[in-house]
């Protein structure tokens, strides 16, 4: 902008105070006020609208940092002396204190969690508090064994075996298979989950994280027979990595829990060749995920998109599939402990889609159902090791060793 063009601007936006007063408290609003609602719900926009939303209700102290920042430059440059740059101030100063609330909400899961725990199992055993740090780097750390094929497709039909070094090679601990996640049509056993797996690694457990075809390429029911394959090796080789193959507990988030829920409920179902393999599981632990694929999801678009990436048939022409594929459809009383997991602020998935599941379970399975939301997570706030993923991973180790069994060597290593 040349000197005499700038003649024209109104003086605010002649101070470069003002001009970016007004620029951090606007950005500031947009991303406090996603926080508090998602920006949208239509796919595929929702997936931006969420990482968006993610920077205010995952890590709002980090984000309130960058905003008080910004604030603070402004105001050395003089915003404060301009209607305009005062307005700005003003707005940064509103939506700082929304971070702040989001904050304490998220800090303050953990009693949620603890009351959700305590109503289906009575009293628990809680574990320490994790670290960021131990989180961080922990594939490298502790996938000793990666790409292990489980089945006949020699490119997605592998999963990597987590387990701590010093874990004896006998030691029967239990086992936690990983599903991720990515609309049935994403996703890598390498990038889902890995505070949560570093968690029970650390805690004695063995865990096995899992890829499978992805559509559109591979149309249902791929997914879920090769979930089932992976339930099969495991329950056959686990004990060569120290596994306890009678102790085997499942979890995924979105896509991957509705995978994970729809074989923790249907054992002997989807194996063709190996419909005697016993593909059954102690437990599920589900995040954020879509059990019921004939109702609309809130974006309107559900059904388009399993259309596209997943199912044969649109769900207008034909929708037994979608029944047939729908964990709530197949709950039935002999279902194991479920713990279900969801996010208030879910843009992308809604968090009805776990309250009727849970409605649905607790109707008929005599096993405990967990269930709990966190006020205003994004979907995938678990992939990061966040204040709220590491009291969530907390509630979920004191769940899975009170309905599965407790690991090997667990007490002081849970700390590291």
């Amino acid at each position: 902008m040349t000197r005499s063009s700038r003649r024209w601007l109104p003086p605010w936006a002649r101070a470069p105070g003002a001009r970016t007063s007004l620029a951090v408290g606007t950005l500031g609003l947009l991303v406090a006020g996603s926080g508090l609602r998602p920006l949208t719900r239509r796919w595929p926009a929702a997936v931006l609208g969420s990482l968006l939303s993610s920077t205010a209700t995952e890590t709002p102290r980090a984000t309130a940092l960058v905003l008080g920042t910004g604030a603070a430059v402004a105001v050395r440059r003089g915003a404060a002396r301009h209607p305009a740059g005062r307005v700005g101030l003003g707005a940064g100063a509103l939506a700082l204190a929304v971070l702040l609330g989001l904050d304490r909400g998220a800090r303050a899961d953990a009693a949620g969690l603890e009351d959700a725990l305590r109503a289906e199992l009575g009293p628990v055993e809680l574990p320490a508090r994790g670290r960021v740090v131990g989180s961080l780097l922990a594939r490298r750390r502790y996938a000793s064994a990666r790409d292990v094929p489980y089945g006949p497709d020699p490119v997605a039909n592998l999963l990597d075996v987590w387990r701590d070094p010093r874990l004896p090679d006998d030691a029967r601990a239990p086992v936690l298979l990983q599903i991720h996640g990515g609309a049935w049509s994403s996703g890598s056993k390498a990038a889902d989950a890995h505070p949560l797996m570093a968690a029970m690694v650390r805690r004695g457990w063995v865990c096995l994280s899992v890829d499978y075809r992805l559509g559109p390429a591979e149309r249902w029911p791929a997914q879920i027979v090769d979930v089932k394959r992976a339930l099969a090796w495991t329950r056959a080789h686990v004990a060569e990595y120290g596994g306890d193959p009678a102790r085997i507990a499942i979890t995924g988030g979105s896509s991957g829990a509705h995978l994970a829920a729809l074989a923790a409920l249907t054992p002997g179902a989807w194996q063709p060749g190996f419909a005697d393999a016993d593909t059954s599981v102690a437990a599920a632990v589900c995040l954020y995920g879509i059990y019921d694929l004939t109702t609309d999801d809130g974006s309107g678009t559900l059904d388009e998109l399993l259309a596209e990436t997943l199912m044969p048939t649109p769900l207008g022409e034909d929708s037994h599939p979608y029944v047939a594929a729908s964990p709530s459809a197949r709950v039935h009383a002999g279902a194991p402990p479920f713990m279900v997991l969801h996010g208030t602020g879910d843009a992308i998935v809604v968090p009805a889609q776990s309250r009727a599941f849970v409605a649905r379970l607790r109707a008929v399975s005599r096993a405990p159902v967990v269930h709990a939301e966190l006020a205003h997570a994004q979907h995938g706030f678990d992939l990061v090791p966040t204040a709220r993923t590491l009291v969530t991973v907390r509630a979920v180790a004191a769940f899975l060793e009170t309905v599965v069994g407790g690991g090997v060597g667990r007490g002081p290593r849970a700390d590291r």
